[in-house]
Protein backbone atom coordinates (compact mmCIF):
# COMPACT_ATOMS: atom_id res chain seq x y z
CA UNK A 1 0.00 0.00 0.00
CA UNK A 2 2.94 2.27 0.31
CA UNK A 3 4.14 2.10 -3.00
CA UNK A 4 0.55 2.19 -4.10
CA UNK A 5 0.00 5.50 -2.32
CA UNK A 6 3.70 7.21 -3.56
CA UNK A 7 2.81 6.31 -7.03
CA UNK A 8 -0.61 8.72 -6.08
CA UNK A 9 1.17 11.05 -4.45
CA UNK A 10 2.96 11.67 -7.47
CA UNK A 11 0.40 11.46 -9.68
CA UNK A 12 -1.72 14.23 -7.75
CA UNK A 13 1.20 16.64 -7.08
CA UNK A 14 3.74 16.12 -9.70
CA UNK A 15 7.30 17.53 -9.52
CA UNK A 16 8.85 20.26 -11.51
CA UNK A 17 12.68 21.34 -12.23
CA UNK A 18 13.84 22.89 -9.15
CA UNK A 19 10.23 22.11 -6.81
CA UNK A 20 10.49 19.53 -3.74
CA UNK A 21 6.86 17.86 -4.39
CA UNK A 22 4.38 17.70 -1.23
CA UNK A 23 1.98 15.48 0.07
CA UNK A 24 -1.20 15.84 -1.22
CA UNK A 25 -3.61 16.97 1.47
CA UNK A 26 -7.02 15.78 1.09
CA UNK A 27 -9.44 18.40 2.90
CA UNK A 28 -11.04 17.45 6.43
CA UNK A 29 -14.15 18.49 5.20
CA UNK A 30 -13.95 15.91 2.34
CA UNK A 31 -13.42 12.55 4.92
CA UNK A 32 -16.63 12.67 7.11
CA UNK A 33 -16.87 10.21 9.16
CA UNK A 34 -13.49 8.52 7.60
CA UNK A 35 -11.09 11.71 8.60
CA UNK A 36 -9.28 9.18 11.57
CA UNK A 37 -7.92 6.88 9.16
CA UNK A 38 -4.26 8.10 8.23
CA UNK A 39 -4.04 8.96 4.11
CA UNK A 40 -1.34 5.71 3.95
CA UNK A 41 -4.17 3.56 4.93
CA UNK A 42 -6.81 5.51 3.16
CA UNK A 43 -7.83 4.07 -0.25
CA UNK A 44 -9.60 6.86 -2.74
CA UNK A 45 -11.88 4.89 -5.10
CA UNK A 46 -14.78 5.94 -7.61
CA UNK A 47 -17.36 4.03 -9.46
CA UNK A 48 -18.42 3.53 -13.05
CA UNK A 49 -21.93 2.47 -13.69
CA UNK A 50 -24.27 2.73 -10.55
CA UNK A 51 -27.38 1.13 -11.53
CA UNK A 52 -28.47 -2.16 -9.24
CA UNK A 53 -25.26 -3.86 -8.70
CA UNK A 54 -22.99 -0.68 -9.04
CA UNK A 55 -24.97 0.95 -6.48
CA UNK A 56 -24.81 -2.19 -3.94
CA UNK A 57 -21.14 -1.96 -4.51
CA UNK A 58 -20.66 1.51 -3.72
CA UNK A 59 -23.11 1.18 -0.71
CA UNK A 60 -20.79 -2.16 0.57
CA UNK A 61 -17.22 0.01 0.05
CA UNK A 62 -18.91 3.14 1.99
CA UNK A 63 -19.48 1.28 4.72
CA UNK A 64 -15.64 0.42 5.13
CA UNK A 65 -13.53 2.73 7.25
CA UNK A 66 -10.65 2.35 4.86
CA UNK A 67 -12.41 3.95 1.85
CA UNK A 68 -12.59 7.46 0.76
CA UNK A 69 -15.12 7.59 -1.98
CA UNK A 70 -14.92 10.08 -4.38
CA UNK A 71 -16.31 10.21 -7.46
CA UNK A 72 -19.14 8.43 -9.37
CA UNK A 73 -19.41 8.18 -13.40
CA UNK A 74 -22.85 6.85 -15.12
CA UNK A 75 -24.99 8.00 -18.60
CA UNK A 76 -27.84 7.72 -16.87
CA UNK A 77 -28.30 11.59 -15.24
CA UNK A 78 -30.79 9.41 -12.35
CA UNK A 79 -28.43 6.87 -11.45
CA UNK A 80 -25.45 9.99 -10.76
CA UNK A 81 -28.25 11.72 -8.32
CA UNK A 82 -28.98 8.90 -6.43
CA UNK A 83 -25.34 7.62 -6.11
CA UNK A 84 -24.06 11.11 -5.33
CA UNK A 85 -26.96 11.30 -2.98
CA UNK A 86 -25.98 8.23 -1.18
CA UNK A 87 -22.17 9.27 -0.96
CA UNK A 88 -22.20 12.84 0.24
CA UNK A 89 -25.06 11.27 2.33
CA UNK A 90 -22.61 8.89 3.96
CA UNK A 91 -19.99 11.52 4.23
CA UNK A 92 -22.31 14.61 5.70
CA UNK A 93 -21.00 16.80 2.48
CA UNK A 94 -21.79 17.39 -1.04
CA UNK A 95 -18.23 16.75 -2.20
CA UNK A 96 -19.26 13.66 -4.65
CA UNK A 97 -18.06 14.66 -7.97
CA UNK A 98 -20.15 12.81 -11.07
CA UNK A 99 -19.09 12.32 -14.80
CA UNK A 100 -21.32 10.97 -17.81
CA UNK A 101 -18.29 9.91 -19.80
CA UNK A 102 -15.97 7.68 -18.30
CA UNK A 103 -13.09 8.65 -20.23
CA UNK A 104 -13.18 12.06 -18.51
CA UNK A 105 -13.91 10.32 -15.51
CA UNK A 106 -10.30 8.51 -15.58
CA UNK A 107 -8.83 11.44 -16.61
CA UNK A 108 -9.22 14.01 -13.85
CA UNK A 109 -9.65 11.79 -10.90
CA UNK A 110 -6.82 10.73 -8.87
CA UNK A 111 -8.14 7.07 -7.79
CA UNK A 112 -6.29 4.14 -5.59
CA UNK A 113 -9.31 1.89 -6.72
CA UNK A 114 -12.53 1.79 -8.44
CA UNK A 115 -15.53 -0.49 -9.10
CA UNK A 116 -17.59 -1.03 -12.53
CA UNK A 117 -20.51 -2.54 -13.00
CA UNK A 118 -21.91 -2.08 -16.56
CA UNK A 119 -23.62 -3.52 -19.21
CA UNK A 120 -21.47 -6.87 -20.84
CA UNK A 121 -21.14 -4.95 -24.05
CA UNK A 122 -19.04 -2.28 -21.94
CA UNK A 123 -16.75 -4.16 -19.72
CA UNK A 124 -13.22 -4.67 -21.65
CA UNK A 125 -13.06 -1.56 -22.76
CA UNK A 126 -13.55 0.40 -19.92
CA UNK A 127 -11.69 -1.98 -17.47
CA UNK A 128 -8.39 -2.31 -20.28
CA UNK A 129 -8.63 2.00 -20.06
CA UNK A 130 -8.83 1.79 -15.82
CA UNK A 131 -6.12 -1.02 -15.72
CA UNK A 132 -3.86 1.08 -18.10
CA UNK A 133 -4.34 3.93 -15.46
CA UNK A 134 -3.12 2.01 -12.61
CA UNK A 135 -6.53 1.99 -10.72
CA UNK A 136 -7.33 -1.48 -8.70
CA UNK A 137 -10.57 -3.05 -9.70
CA UNK A 138 -13.84 -4.53 -8.63
CA UNK A 139 -15.48 -5.59 -11.58
CA UNK A 140 -18.68 -6.97 -12.20
CA UNK A 141 -18.81 -10.84 -13.47
CA UNK A 142 -19.71 -11.73 -15.84
CA UNK A 143 -15.61 -10.59 -16.97
CA UNK A 144 -16.37 -10.41 -20.63
CA UNK A 145 -19.38 -10.66 -24.00
CA UNK A 146 -16.46 -12.67 -25.22
CA UNK A 147 -13.48 -14.64 -24.49
CA UNK A 148 -11.21 -12.13 -26.63
CA UNK A 149 -12.46 -9.33 -24.95
CA UNK A 150 -11.73 -11.18 -21.63
CA UNK A 151 -8.22 -11.96 -22.47
CA UNK A 152 -7.43 -8.30 -23.37
CA UNK A 153 -8.58 -7.70 -19.77
CA UNK A 154 -6.62 -9.94 -18.26
CA UNK A 155 -3.70 -9.14 -20.35
CA UNK A 156 -4.42 -5.66 -19.25
CA UNK A 157 -4.36 -6.39 -15.35
CA UNK A 158 -1.25 -8.43 -15.84
CA UNK A 159 0.70 -6.10 -17.89
CA UNK A 160 -0.46 -2.91 -15.27
CA UNK A 161 0.05 -5.05 -11.92
CA UNK A 162 -3.21 -3.87 -10.23
CA UNK A 163 -5.47 -5.87 -8.41
CA UNK A 164 -8.59 -7.40 -9.89
CA UNK A 165 -11.26 -8.85 -8.21
CA UNK A 166 -14.44 -10.01 -9.50
CA UNK A 167 -18.03 -9.35 -8.40
CA UNK A 168 -18.42 -13.81 -8.06
CA UNK A 169 -19.16 -13.30 -4.22
CA UNK A 170 -20.81 -16.89 -3.66
CA UNK A 171 -16.79 -17.83 -3.28
CA UNK A 172 -16.83 -15.37 0.11
CA UNK A 173 -19.88 -17.33 1.59
CA UNK A 174 -19.44 -20.45 3.97
CA UNK A 175 -21.62 -22.99 2.31
CA UNK A 176 -19.74 -22.59 -1.33
CA UNK A 177 -16.44 -22.67 0.31
CA UNK A 178 -17.03 -25.50 2.55
CA UNK A 179 -18.66 -27.88 -0.27
CA UNK A 180 -15.82 -27.00 -2.64
CA UNK A 181 -13.32 -27.59 -0.75
CA UNK A 182 -14.95 -31.34 0.31
CA UNK A 183 -15.19 -31.89 -3.39
CA UNK A 184 -11.67 -31.22 -4.52
CA UNK A 185 -10.07 -32.95 -1.66
CA UNK A 186 -12.06 -36.36 -2.59
CA UNK A 187 -14.30 -36.67 0.08
CA UNK A 188 -16.96 -38.06 -2.31
CA UNK A 189 -14.08 -39.82 -4.00
CA UNK A 190 -12.88 -39.41 -7.95
CA UNK A 191 -15.40 -36.53 -9.33
CA UNK A 192 -17.09 -38.45 -13.12
CA UNK A 193 -19.36 -35.40 -13.95
CA UNK A 194 -20.93 -31.83 -12.95
CA UNK A 195 -24.25 -30.61 -12.79
CA UNK A 196 -24.60 -26.93 -12.78
CA UNK A 197 -27.95 -25.47 -13.10
CA UNK A 198 -28.94 -21.18 -13.81
CA UNK A 199 -32.06 -19.49 -13.87
CA UNK A 200 -34.57 -20.23 -16.94
CA UNK A 201 -34.54 -18.13 -19.43
CA UNK A 202 -36.92 -15.01 -19.71
CA UNK A 203 -39.95 -15.03 -21.77
CA UNK A 204 -39.37 -13.22 -25.24
CA UNK A 205 -41.00 -10.23 -25.93
CA UNK A 206 -41.98 -8.52 -29.34
CA UNK A 207 -40.84 -5.31 -30.54
CA UNK A 208 -41.88 -2.19 -28.97
CA UNK A 209 -42.28 0.66 -30.84
CA UNK A 210 -39.67 3.28 -31.07
CA UNK A 211 -39.65 5.56 -28.10
CA UNK A 212 -38.09 9.04 -26.65
CA UNK A 213 -34.92 8.80 -24.96
CA UNK A 214 -35.46 9.31 -21.49
CA UNK A 215 -34.07 13.08 -20.29
CA UNK A 216 -30.98 12.70 -18.84
CA UNK A 217 -29.87 9.13 -20.62
CA UNK A 218 -26.90 9.57 -23.30
CA UNK A 219 -28.67 6.51 -25.34
CA UNK A 220 -25.30 6.70 -27.54
CA UNK A 221 -22.78 6.29 -25.06
CA UNK A 222 -24.81 3.85 -23.41
CA UNK A 223 -24.71 1.67 -26.75
CA UNK A 224 -20.67 2.97 -26.95
CA UNK A 225 -19.12 -0.05 -29.37
CA UNK A 226 -22.37 -2.04 -29.87
CA UNK A 227 -24.99 -1.60 -33.21
CA UNK A 228 -26.69 1.87 -33.20
CA UNK A 229 -30.25 1.01 -33.16
CA UNK A 230 -33.28 3.57 -31.85
CA UNK A 231 -34.69 3.21 -28.57
CA UNK A 232 -37.50 0.57 -27.43
CA UNK A 233 -37.47 0.86 -23.72
CA UNK A 234 -34.89 -1.55 -22.79
CA UNK A 235 -32.12 0.44 -20.86
CA UNK A 236 -30.76 -0.64 -17.63
CA UNK A 237 -31.94 -4.60 -16.52
CA UNK A 238 -33.47 -6.14 -20.00
CA UNK A 239 -30.50 -5.44 -21.70
CA UNK A 240 -29.82 -8.90 -20.39
CA UNK A 241 -31.81 -10.50 -23.03
CA UNK A 242 -30.33 -9.28 -25.85
CA UNK A 243 -27.68 -10.85 -27.97
CA UNK A 244 -25.88 -7.45 -28.72
CA UNK A 245 -25.34 -6.84 -25.18
CA UNK A 246 -25.73 -10.14 -22.93
CA UNK A 247 -25.79 -13.89 -23.57
CA UNK A 248 -28.76 -14.00 -21.12
CA UNK A 249 -29.24 -15.81 -17.79
CA UNK A 250 -26.65 -18.04 -19.09
CA UNK A 251 -23.50 -15.62 -19.10
CA UNK A 252 -25.12 -13.55 -16.36
CA UNK A 253 -24.90 -16.84 -13.77
CA UNK A 254 -21.68 -18.53 -14.94
CA UNK A 255 -19.73 -15.91 -12.98
CA UNK A 256 -21.61 -17.48 -9.89
CA UNK A 257 -22.53 -21.57 -10.61
CA UNK A 258 -20.10 -22.18 -13.38
CA UNK A 259 -17.15 -20.74 -11.04
CA UNK A 260 -18.11 -22.52 -8.11
CA UNK A 261 -18.12 -25.79 -10.27
CA UNK A 262 -14.56 -25.08 -11.33
CA UNK A 263 -13.59 -23.97 -7.77
CA UNK A 264 -14.19 -27.73 -6.41
CA UNK A 265 -12.12 -29.16 -9.70
CA UNK A 266 -9.09 -26.90 -9.42
CA UNK A 267 -9.72 -25.61 -12.56
CA UNK A 268 -9.40 -22.28 -12.20
CA UNK A 269 -6.52 -21.57 -14.58
CA UNK A 270 -8.26 -24.26 -17.24
CA UNK A 271 -10.90 -25.26 -19.29
CA UNK A 272 -12.68 -28.01 -21.52
CA UNK A 273 -11.42 -29.40 -24.54
CA UNK A 274 -14.85 -29.83 -26.13
CA UNK A 275 -18.07 -28.80 -25.67
CA UNK A 276 -21.80 -29.86 -27.33
CA UNK A 277 -25.37 -28.38 -26.70
CA UNK A 278 -28.78 -27.42 -27.81
CA UNK A 279 -30.73 -23.95 -27.18
CA UNK A 280 -34.01 -22.48 -27.66
CA UNK A 281 -34.03 -19.15 -29.22
CA UNK A 282 -36.68 -16.89 -30.18
CA UNK A 283 -38.01 -16.54 -33.32
CA UNK A 284 -39.37 -12.61 -33.26
CA UNK A 285 -39.01 -9.79 -31.09
CA UNK A 286 -35.99 -8.38 -29.96
CA UNK A 287 -35.21 -10.47 -26.96
CA UNK A 288 -32.98 -13.42 -28.55
CA UNK A 289 -31.08 -14.96 -25.81
CA UNK A 290 -32.26 -18.80 -25.14
CA UNK A 291 -35.17 -18.72 -23.28
CA UNK A 292 -33.71 -22.43 -22.76
CA UNK A 293 -30.10 -24.00 -22.60
CA UNK A 294 -28.61 -27.26 -22.03
CA UNK A 295 -24.70 -28.10 -23.39
CA UNK A 296 -22.06 -30.48 -21.74
CA UNK A 297 -17.93 -29.56 -21.53
CA UNK A 298 -15.76 -32.22 -21.66
CA UNK A 299 -11.89 -31.94 -19.99
CA UNK A 300 -8.50 -33.34 -20.69
CA UNK A 301 -9.40 -35.15 -16.99
CA UNK A 302 -12.33 -37.12 -18.51
CA UNK A 303 -15.00 -35.11 -16.27
CA UNK A 304 -17.90 -33.73 -17.94
CA UNK A 305 -20.07 -30.35 -16.73
CA UNK A 306 -23.33 -30.03 -18.14
CA UNK A 307 -24.61 -26.75 -17.92
CA UNK A 308 -28.46 -26.24 -17.99
CA UNK A 309 -31.16 -24.31 -17.01
CA UNK A 310 -32.85 -25.04 -13.68
CA UNK A 311 -35.77 -26.76 -14.86
CA UNK A 312 -33.62 -28.79 -17.04
CA UNK A 313 -31.41 -29.88 -13.50
CA UNK A 314 -32.43 -32.56 -11.23
CA UNK A 315 -31.89 -30.09 -7.96
CA UNK A 316 -32.77 -27.19 -9.81
CA UNK A 317 -29.87 -23.85 -9.10
CA UNK A 318 -26.77 -24.92 -8.32
CA UNK A 319 -23.98 -26.95 -8.36
CA UNK A 320 -24.12 -30.74 -8.06
CA UNK A 321 -20.21 -32.18 -7.78
CA UNK A 322 -20.55 -36.44 -8.30
CA UNK A 323 -18.42 -38.50 -7.23
CA UNK A 324 -17.75 -42.39 -7.05
CA UNK A 325 -18.55 -42.23 -3.67
CA UNK A 326 -21.18 -39.77 -3.49
CA UNK A 327 -22.44 -36.42 -4.35
CA UNK A 328 -22.45 -33.09 -2.87
CA UNK A 329 -24.95 -30.17 -3.46
CA UNK A 330 -24.34 -26.49 -3.04
CA UNK A 331 -26.70 -23.11 -3.90
CA UNK A 332 -27.75 -20.11 -2.73
CA UNK A 333 -29.66 -20.01 0.63
CA UNK A 334 -26.92 -21.25 2.31
CA UNK A 335 -27.48 -25.00 1.22
CA UNK A 336 -25.42 -27.46 1.52
CA UNK A 337 -26.19 -31.33 1.14
CA UNK A 338 -24.74 -34.64 0.39
CA UNK A 339 -25.44 -38.15 -0.55
CA UNK A 340 -24.52 -38.70 3.36
CA UNK A 341 -24.58 -35.82 5.55
CA UNK A 342 -21.38 -37.13 7.62
CA UNK A 343 -19.40 -35.98 4.24
CA UNK A 344 -19.94 -32.72 5.23
CA UNK A 345 -18.75 -33.79 8.73
CA UNK A 346 -15.75 -34.16 7.57
CA UNK A 347 -11.97 -32.74 8.46
CA UNK A 348 -10.20 -31.39 5.95
CA UNK A 349 -6.28 -32.71 7.12
CA UNK A 350 -3.25 -30.03 6.83
CA UNK A 351 -1.47 -31.58 4.08
CA UNK A 352 -4.88 -31.81 2.19
CA UNK A 353 -5.78 -28.58 0.05
CA UNK A 354 -7.03 -25.48 1.47
CA UNK A 355 -9.05 -23.43 -0.47
CA UNK A 356 -8.34 -19.19 -0.53
CA UNK A 357 -10.60 -18.18 3.07
CA UNK A 358 -12.38 -14.96 2.68
CA UNK A 359 -15.42 -13.89 4.97
CA UNK A 360 -16.56 -10.52 2.75
CA UNK A 361 -15.95 -10.38 -0.99
CA UNK A 362 -15.35 -6.45 -0.63
CA UNK A 363 -13.18 -6.38 2.13
CA UNK A 364 -11.13 -9.15 0.65
CA UNK A 365 -10.35 -6.51 -2.63
CA UNK A 366 -9.46 -4.14 0.09
CA UNK A 367 -7.30 -6.65 1.47
CA UNK A 368 -5.36 -7.35 -1.45
CA UNK A 369 -5.40 -3.41 -2.34
CA UNK A 370 -3.25 -3.10 0.55
CA UNK A 371 -1.23 -6.28 0.64
CA UNK A 372 -0.83 -6.75 -3.04
CA UNK A 373 -1.93 -10.20 -2.86
CA UNK A 374 -3.98 -11.54 -5.70
CA UNK A 375 -7.74 -11.56 -4.34
CA UNK A 376 -10.50 -14.72 -3.84
CA UNK A 377 -11.72 -13.81 -7.55
CA UNK A 378 -8.84 -12.99 -9.89
CA UNK A 379 -9.07 -12.24 -13.88
CA UNK A 380 -7.58 -15.28 -15.12
CA UNK A 381 -10.15 -17.23 -13.11
CA UNK A 382 -13.51 -14.98 -13.99
CA UNK A 383 -12.02 -15.84 -17.73
CA UNK A 384 -12.08 -19.12 -17.43
CA UNK A 385 -15.55 -19.15 -15.82
CA UNK A 386 -17.30 -17.32 -18.47
CA UNK A 387 -15.27 -19.14 -20.99
CA UNK A 388 -17.44 -22.38 -20.16
CA UNK A 389 -20.41 -20.43 -20.92
CA UNK A 390 -18.77 -18.74 -24.28
CA UNK A 391 -18.07 -21.55 -26.08
CA UNK A 392 -21.51 -23.12 -24.73
CA UNK A 393 -23.51 -20.18 -26.61
CA UNK A 394 -20.92 -20.94 -29.49
CA UNK A 395 -21.78 -24.44 -29.51
CA UNK A 396 -25.39 -23.85 -29.41
CA UNK A 397 -25.64 -20.82 -32.36
CA UNK A 398 -23.22 -23.25 -34.55
CA UNK A 399 -25.15 -26.55 -33.93
CA UNK A 400 -21.73 -27.79 -33.63
CA UNK A 401 -19.80 -30.11 -31.33
CA UNK A 402 -16.50 -28.23 -30.95
CA UNK A 403 -13.23 -29.14 -30.23
CA UNK A 404 -11.74 -26.64 -27.17
CA UNK A 405 -7.91 -25.66 -27.03
CA UNK A 406 -7.99 -24.23 -23.66
CA UNK A 407 -4.87 -22.90 -23.89
CA UNK A 408 -4.37 -21.32 -27.08
CA UNK A 409 -8.08 -20.33 -25.95
CA UNK A 410 -9.39 -21.54 -29.73
CA UNK A 411 -11.60 -23.92 -31.77
CA UNK A 412 -9.41 -26.64 -33.56
CA UNK A 413 -12.06 -27.86 -35.54
CA UNK A 414 -14.25 -24.99 -36.90
CA UNK A 415 -12.84 -21.39 -38.25
CA UNK A 416 -16.06 -20.04 -38.43
CA UNK A 417 -16.70 -20.75 -34.56
CA UNK A 418 -13.40 -18.87 -33.97
CA UNK A 419 -15.09 -15.47 -35.59
CA UNK A 420 -17.71 -15.49 -32.69
CA UNK A 421 -14.58 -15.37 -30.14
CA UNK A 422 -14.62 -11.95 -30.82
CA UNK A 423 -17.58 -9.36 -31.14
CA UNK A 424 -17.18 -6.50 -33.38
CA UNK A 425 -16.79 -3.18 -32.61
CA UNK A 426 -18.27 0.05 -33.95
CA UNK A 427 -16.09 2.77 -34.50
CA UNK A 428 -14.60 4.63 -33.49
CA UNK A 429 -14.26 1.88 -30.36
CA UNK A 430 -11.80 -0.16 -30.37
CA UNK A 431 -9.85 -2.63 -27.96
CA UNK A 432 -5.90 -3.37 -27.90
CA UNK A 433 -6.40 -7.08 -27.27
CA UNK A 434 -2.94 -6.71 -26.28
CA UNK A 435 -2.74 -4.33 -23.96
Amino acid sequence: MNDNRRKFIKKAVGSALGVIAAPYIIPGSALGKNGAIAPSNRIVMGGIGLGGMGSGNTRNFLEKKEVQYVAICDVDRTHRSKASSMVNGRYKNNDCRTYDDYREFLEKEKLDAVTIALPDHWHAIISVAAANKGLDIYGEKPLARSIMEARAMVNAVEKNKVIWQTGSWQRSRPNFHRGAELAINGRIGKISHVDVGLPNGNAPIGTPPIMKVPDGVDWDMWLGPSPTVPYRGVLHFHWRWMLDYSGGQLTDWAGHHIDIAHWGLGYDRTGPVSVEGKGVYPREGIYDVPVEYDFTCTYKSGVTLRVANSSKQKRGMGTVWHGDKGWIYVSRGETLEASDPKILEEKIGEEETHLYKSDDHWQNFLDCVKTRKETITPAETALRSISVALIGEIAMLTGKKLDWDPEKERFTNNDYANRLLRKPYKAPWKLDLNA
